[in-house]
């Protein structure tokens, strides 16, 4: 469940110069965006990340706001830059603005190696408050797309992030208190679900997110309590022991 490409110094040096070049009048200054990207695969949540190139380092996908999107559509297109996917689930949950949150010394010296000093002044040396954003999608069609920044787009389990570059931890964190908090009053788990689905399935994922068990009989109540689960034909494994229900949602819990 990884991306990986090979790049050398010299197209990674003419890739930032260019992006640079081009950027300039074309962003907000000092706004980025950064999405915490999650998918449900094998009973576990995932994140996908992005290791920086030249570096063993990864990172959140992020962007730039440009001067004449809003937020959202910004960050609806930084997540097709990097999933390749439409109409996903987008929620803003945070903001970062910790004054020293972008200086890292990885990056940084990466950047001198590459392009020498640039001015104090200079747009890229500025100040970045981060806009933070979390999505839900189907992981097995994400279809990351090559760029001259980043050589690898890894899926990582909630419980193996890696240390990341700048406070993307912290975002991380954050974004998984917010879908807990989600996941109980506005019912997202139907974003991260096939079209039908077994009451264990659907067991696994909250156990997933709140990353600790639930009894059987408890969890079963509370679902079929919300009347949002339609009951479908049992599950026919072609074994003798009882199978279970399929369920799928009788619409979708945040079209209210």
């Amino acid at each position: 469940m990884s991306y990986l490409k090979q790049i050398s110094d010299k197209e990674l040096k003419e890739g930032i110069e260019h992006f640079i070049q081009e950027a300039k009048g074309k962003y907000v200054p000092s706004v980025t965006l950064d999405t915490v990207i999650f998918g449900f695969h094998d009973n576990k949540l995932k994140v996908l990340l992005l290791r920086f190139a030249q570096t063993a380092h990864f990172i959140l996908p992020g962007g730039y706001l440009s001067k004449d999107e809003d937020l959202d559509m910004a960050a609806l297109r930084v997540l097709r830059e990097r999933t390749g996917l439409d109409n996903i689930f987008l929620e803003q949950f945070y903001t970062s603005g910790k004054k020293n949150r972008t200086s890292n010394s990885i990056v940084s010296q990466l950047m001198k190696d590459l392009l020498g000093n640039l001015p104090a002044d200079h747009w890229f040396n500025q100040r970045f408050v981060s806009v933070c954003y979390y999505a839900l999608v189907d992981d097995t069609k994400v279809n990351p797309k090559p760029e001259p920044f980043f050589t690898e787009f890894k899926w990582f389990d909630i419980e193996a992030i890696p240390v990341l570059l700048y406070d993307h931890n912290l975002i991380v964190e954050k974004a998984l208190k917010r879908l807990q908090t989600d996941l109980d009053t506005k019912l997202v788990g139907s974003k991260l679900m096939r079209d039908s689905f077994t009451m264990n399935e659907l067991q696994k994922l909250y156990e997933a997110v709140f990353q600790h068990p639930f009894v059987r009989t408890n969890f079963q109540r509370k679902m079929l309590s919300l009347g949002i689960l339609e009951r479908l034909e049992k599950q026919y494994t072609g074994k003798s022991h009882k199978a279970p229900y399929l369920y799928r949602f009788t619409k979708d819990p945040l079209e209210d």
